[in-house]
């Protein structure tokens, strides 16, 4: 499993899964505002704006907080004005990183990115220097206990996901960036109901991890998510279950 699906799994084991409402509503706010102001204020003919709408909701968000995000993007309300951007770099055992933020303030963000990237033994690079490592990809997790593999399997393909990956924990479906709410509305209409779903990077190709170098990327990660503007990490590292088993219980 690619490691931006392993780290959400083992955020969840450790209990961190989730972030403080107000965080979450904050990121949430800026997903859906950049949405709107690139692809217009209607979900139905904006994929992105109704992945995002769909992910508020499931947040409980109030919808009066979702329409001001939405009109401050279309411009029928002032708002800040917010960037989108996505910093490159390697971290430890030269993993592969994307950190793709939304901010009002670029200058302030690129300082504390870079900080965090040096803090932990790793280098920003460039733009492109790491992207071309990774395809955007629909991802939706799904735990085990939530249905037995060949129902996923079955559903998921058939609603034209590419695949499915089966861990311990669950079930990592991958899909088309563009087919992502039609897999989504089958589980749905089945009763299968998953953890997250979102638009993601997948790496081509991952580096295993040791227990050592696990440690040290997913603390690096753990710092960037923890960043303000910051919303989605994606790394090209690869865990097995047994690190993954390792690394809890130094919890």
């Amino acid at each position: 499993m690619s490691g931006h699906s392993k780290w959400a799994t083992i955020k969840h084991k450790k209990g961190k899964a989730d972030i403080a409402r107000g965080k979450l509503f904050s990121k949430l706010i800026r997903e859906l505002t950049i949405a709107a102001r690139s692809g217009g204020g209607d979900p139905n003919s904006n994929p992105r704006l109704r992945t995002i709408v769909e992910s508020a909701r499931e947040a409980n968000m109030p919808m009066d907080n979702i329409d001001r995000a939405i009109k401050k993007g279309t411009g029928e309300l002032p708002g800040t004005i917010i960037e989108e951007v996505t910093y490159e770099g390697y971290g430890p055992a030269g993993v592969a990183l994307m950190i793709r933020v939304l901010s009002d303030n670029k200058n302030r963000t690129t300082a504390e990115i870079r900080h965090i990237f040096e803090k932990y033994n790793g280098s920003m690079g460039t733009a492109n220097s790491v992207a071309w490592q990774f395809h955007p990809k629909g991802v939706i997790s799904i735990a085990r206990e939530k249905a037995d593999e060949d129902t996923v399997l079955t559903l998921a393909l058939e609603a034209g996901a590419d695949d499915v990956l089966t861990e311990a924990a669950g079930y990592t479906v991958l899909t088309p960036p563009d087919t992502l709410e039609e897999v989504k509305k089958v589980f749905k209409e089945k009763g299968i109901v998953w953890e997250s779903a979102e638009l993601s990077q997948e790496p081509q190709n991952t580096v295993q991890l040791d227990e050592k170098d696990a440690d040290k990327v997913l603390r690096l990660v753990e710092q960037f998510e923890d960043q303000e503007d910051v919303q989605q990490v994606f790394g090209n590292y690869a865990i097995s279950d047994e690190v993954m088993a390792a690394l809890e219980k130094r919890e």
